[in-house]
């Protein structure tokens, strides 16, 4: 009994950890560590994108969890980090640490919407303005517009759809659209400097960041799935604004 929680505890913070968008081999650390923690000298874990499985050594008891979504959360790594410390301290027992995951797990504090929108307006001006290496004060406020209206899309548009990179190729698309026509009306002057900024809060750097020491952490196959995920993304965005490009 003690081991089958000990192994359901383990899955439930690694399947957190990916949800939030952590690197493999970190879920791989944490789960090792909480299954030691928990007395288990030695446990087998195999990690994937989409599953992750744990057993024990000469023991016939396996379990395995199917991740069903996943996104960019570092709050949840954080807490599910934090919380494996503290068992390790033997602050909290195995009990208290599932209750405390399922917890995590069912009510993750978010920023409410209008914020992260704001934060894509704040986004996309500072970006544009890296990239152009030019304080162009007329495209500034378009490019914060045309950001946080691309978002605002984006982020309706995926709590509709499980197919995640409709949402990214309709974002960029509403991007191209509102850049355009913003420049149109003279609202700003350089469509391009406008789109490069507008476009980043939409951009998988996360994702393909993590698929990179996935790889180099040697995590082929987790590294690889996520590279592939990252590419379809950034292949969403580009159709997106290369259409807005043909056509206008």
């Amino acid at each position: 009994m003690q081991n089958d929680e000990l192994l359901t505890t383990c899955l439930l913070a690694g399947r957190i950890m990916i949800e939030g968008g952590s690197e493999m081999y970190r879920v791989d650390d944490t789960m090792r560590r909480i299954a030691k923690n928990g007395g288990v000298a030695q446990a087998l874990v195999f990690t994937t994108p989409t599953g992750l499985f744990i057993g024990l050594e000469d023991k016939p008891m396996v379990k395995l969890s199917p991740v069903d979504r996943r996104s960019i959360d570092m709050e949840k790594v954080a807490q599910v980090n934090q919380l494996s410390r503290e068992f390790a301290a033997q602050a909290i027992d195995l009990p208290t640490l599932h209750h405390a995951l399922r917890r995590l797990d069912q009510h993750t504090p978010f920023f409410p919407f209008w914020l992260q929108v704001l934060a894509a307006a704040v986004c996309s001006t500072t970006l544009m303005v890296i990239f152009a290496q030019a304080y162009d004060w007329i495209d500034m406020p378009l490019a914060a517009l045309v950001g946080a209206l691309g978002y605002a899309v984006y982020g309706k548009i995926s709590s509709l759809t499980q197919v995640r990179f409709i949402s990214e190729l309709l974002g960029a698309f509403v991007v191209g659209v509102t850049a355009w026509v913003g420049v149109r009306l003279g609202l700003g002057h350089n469509l391009d400097n406008v789109i490069i900024g507008a476009v980043m809060p939409l951009v998988p750097g996360v994702a393909i960041t993590n698929s990179i020491r996935d790889m180099l952490a040697g995590h082929l196959l987790s590294g690889i799935a996520r590279g592939m995920e990252a590419l379809l993304s950034a292949a969403a965005i580009g159709v997106g604004i290369a259409v807005i490009f043909r056509f206008f």
